[in-house]
Parts: C-alpha cells; sequence; structure tokens
C-alpha cells in the first residue's frame, strides 16, 4: 500500500498542475480571442466544453478519484479502537513543564527567549541544545539560567530537536514543550494549549491564522500554503472512515508544541534509528513526530498560536521562496516514505 500511496501522490500532484495549466491557458486564450470568438458568431464559452483536451484531463480526473477512493476504502486503519479518540478527561493536577530549545547562532535572540519561558510559572526546567554556534549563544543561555547541552558540531536541527525531548524525559516534568530559539513564539501561548492535554498526549501549533502573525514574519505564501497542503496530504494518509475527525491538521512545519510526558515515552525512540543517534527525518523532525503519534494511537489537536517575526537572520536561507520549496520536497518526502 505504501507504493500505491506514493504513486496516487504523484499523480495528484501532476494533475494539479496539468488542471491549473489548462485552466490558465484557456482563460488567457479566451480573453485574447474573445473579439474573434463574437466576430465568427460562436460563444467563446464553447470553445472550453468542446475542448478534447478538457475531456481527456476530466476523465483522467475522475479515474483518479475513483481510485483514490478505492485507496482509502482499502487502507488499514491506524485507528484501531475508536474508543481511544472520544472525550477522555484526565486532567493534570500538578503541571511540571520542560522546555526544549534547540539552538544554532542565535545570540540575539537566546536570552529573551529563555527569560520569556521562564516566566511562565508552571515551567521548570529550559533546556537549550546547542548546535556548535560560534557566536556565543550557549554561553548566553547558561547565564540566563537554563541547561545548556553543547554538541561538538553541527549535528542539524532533528538531531538537536530528538536530543533534547529524550534529555527532557530524564527530569520530573510531566509535559514537555518544544519551540524555536529564534523568539518565534511566546511562553503566554502555554496556558491556553495547556488545558487541552488534559484530554490529548499532543498539542500542536498553527500558524495559519493570519491575526495571530507578525507582519514580516519568515513565512512565505508558498510556506503558508505549502503546509496547508502537506497537512491534508497526511489526512489523506491516515483516513479512516470510522475516525473522520481523529487528524485535523493545517500546520506540518510548526515546532511550537505541548506534549504529555508519558505519551512522548512511546514515540521518541522512533525519532532515530535503532542503536544509534541519527535522526531519521532530519528538518522534518516534528512533522514526523505527528505522524508516528497518529500511528501509535496518540490524540492529537491543533490549537492556533501567535507567531512572530524572528529575531536575527534565518540559518536555512535568505531566499524564502528557495527556502520554502526546498523544505517542501523535503517534507513532501517524508509523507511518502513514513
Amino acid at each position: 500500500m505504501g507504493i500505491l500511496y506514493i504513486l496516487a501522490a504523484i499523480t495528484f500532484i501532476i494533475l494539479f498542475f496539468i488542471n491549473v495549466g489548462w485552466l490558465t491557458s484557456n482563460l488567457y486564450l479566451t480573453i485574447i480571442g474573445e473579439i474573434e470568438s463574437f466576430v465568427k458568431g460562436t460563444n467563446p464559452i464553447e470553445n472550453i466544453y468542446y475542448s478534447s483536451y478538457l475531456k481527456w484531463i476530466l476523465l483522467i480526473d475522475v479515474l483518479w478519484l475513483l481510485t483514490a477512493l478505492f485507496f482509502m476504502i482499502q487502507r488499514k486503519n491506524y485507528k484501531t479502537d475508536a474508543r481511544l479518540h472520544y472525550l477522555n478527561h484526565k486532567p493534570i493536577l500538578n503541571p511540571k513543564i520542560c522546555v526544549v530549545l534547540p539552538a544554532y547562532n542565535e545570540a540575539e535572540a537566546i536570552a529573551e527567549v529563555v527569560r520569556n519561558f521562564q516566566k511562565n510559572k508552571f515551567v521548570k526546567y529550559v533546556i537549550v541544545i546547542d548546535n556548535h554556534s560560534s557566536d556565543g549563544t550557549a554561553d548566553i543561555a547558561e547565564k540566563c539560567g537554563s541547561r545548556v547541552i553543547r554538541n561538538d558540531k553541527n549535528m542539524g536541527f532533528g538531531y538537536s530537536y530528538a536530543l533534547g525531548l529524550k534529555e527532557s524525559l530524564k527530569t520530573d516534568a510531566n509535559i514537555i514543550v518544544t519551540a524555536e530559539a529564534d523568539n518565534s513564539f511566546n511562553s503566554y501561548d502555554i496556558p491556553k494549549m495547556l488545558p487541552y492535554l488534559d484530554n490529548c498526549d499532543m498539542a500542536v501549533g498553527t500558524r495559519q491564522n493570519q491575526v495571530l502573525t507578525e507582519k514580516g514574519n519568515q513565512n512565505s505564501l508558498l510556506h503558508v500554503w505549502g503546509n496547508f497542503f502537506l497537512a491534508k496530504l497526511i489526512q489523506i494518509k491516515y483516513f479512516s472512515l470510522l475516525h473522520t475527525g481523529v487528524v485535523n491538521l493545517t500546520d506540518v512545519g510548526c515546532n511550537f508544541r505541548l506534549f504529555r510526558a508519558e505519551a512522548l515515552k512511546k514515540i521518541v525512540n522512533e525519532l532515530t534509528y535503532p542503536s544509534t543517534d541519527k535522526v531519521k527525518a532530519g528538518i522534518g523532525v516534528a512533522i514526523h513526530l505527528t505522524m508516528i503519534g497518529i500511528q501509535k494511537d496518540l490524540r492529537i489537536i491543533e490549537l492556533p498560536v501567535t507567531f512572530n517575526k524572528r529575531a536575527g537572520k534565518s540559518k536555512i536561507g535568505s531566499n524564502r521562496r528557495i527556502r520554502a520549496i526546498k523544505i517542501g520536497l523535503i517534507f513532501l518526502w517524508l509523507i511518502l516514505k513514513t
């Protein structure tokens, strides 16, 4: 079924661009040829209705939809017990939070970020995973009172993220929070997300609400629409007729998340290969966590969070469009192969 899913996803993308291309070209030709069409006494809309290309495109679309429907019906259900995904109130009476912050050359922001989370009354630990920074990020974080783990070399974001999660589970915290060290997220979102963990295992932030995003943030239009498209692709992948509302996602790339510690223990070792620290998903570690959580029957909810303009320069690259395409392709491949 994995190969069928990959083929279905690839053909969907191809058909999407074919449909958009056909529509765009026909609209252009209709506008250009409108006067000529009326002179000849024909309706320009008829040119679209009787287009042989349109007939073939519609036929292929219908065949793809029927194939996709058959594929989804035949899929093995990941949700084996529907009772796991209804209201199940298990309040966390004494929240103790450990915040994990992977960081690389974030000297401009790290002090403000650490202090911001330390102000939250439930935050007991802040762990900064310094990915071999050269600008003194680790020293600044230590002076602010956080625990700092220093990588001997640049191991990548995914490695630092996974290492931070594993280290957080060694504390007595019952809630683990992950965020970014560039001041993109705020600790004041924690109190509004925290109550949902009484019924869920993972609360994932979404940056799809424009009124909660600061103008000039690092997300381009491609980021926003790409994240939404990939989120819906995950929903299709784990679609089940018995549990249609279990997974409802709009933003796959958000790293601001809250976990119940006991739930995180069930999935954290899936992030790396057995008997090694090599991470499976690299920069896509957060989206990998979501998919693993779905497979392991964790209860996941997505909640709107504020999203600020980052402090300092992005480490992925200066061109936001190229960065969005690059990350999107990595995420797409991760969804297809997981």
